[in-house]
């Protein structure tokens, strides 16, 4: 089997792999109202700052109406919190709650616990190629969703 076929073939099994792992991290009991797909708009407006719908809604690559649909769920689920700016009415503001960051963290520490894996015995070389790997398929990614 060639490079190219191999890595095709790996990327397929590696996508749904995630998938599963991050579906098997969300069904507890604490946390069994809500999706994968919630969990990465979770990701998507992070623990930091208030992001805006508009923010959230590019990072995802969803319309407005989608995401506006998805975060009253959220909000009515307690995971996230909405706010109008002051200065501009149109403009709303979307934070995670203190569940909804517990979401998100449980979802980072999959994510964490994925990239130990990945670097469990490499060296600092191998570390360097593969993040420039990664760095190569996230550009492909953003070249993705920009077109």
């Amino acid at each position: 089997m060639d490079v190219n076929t191999a890595l095709t073939d790996m990327f397929g099994r590696l996508f749904s792999e995630i998938n599963q792992i991050e579906e098997k991290a969300l069904i507890t009991e604490e946390f069994q109202d809500i999706s994968c797909k919630d969990m990465h708009i979770l990701e998507a407006i992070g623990p930091d700052i208030p992001r805006t719908m508009s923010y959230v809604a590019g990072q995802m690559n969803i319309t407005m109406g989608t995401l506006t649909i998805a975060m009253n769920n959220l909000v009515k689920k307690g995971y996230v919190s909405r706010t109008r700016s002051n200065e501009d009415r149109r403009v709303v503001y979307v934070t995670l709650t203190k569940r909804g960051e517990k979401a998100y963290l449980r979802h980072q520490n999959v994510h964490k616990k994925m990239a130990e894996a990945l670097l469990k015995d490499t060296t600092e070389e191998d570390r360097r190629v593969l993040l420039r790997a990664m760095g190569r398929l996230n550009d492909y990614f953003d070249q993705y969703r920009n077109s």
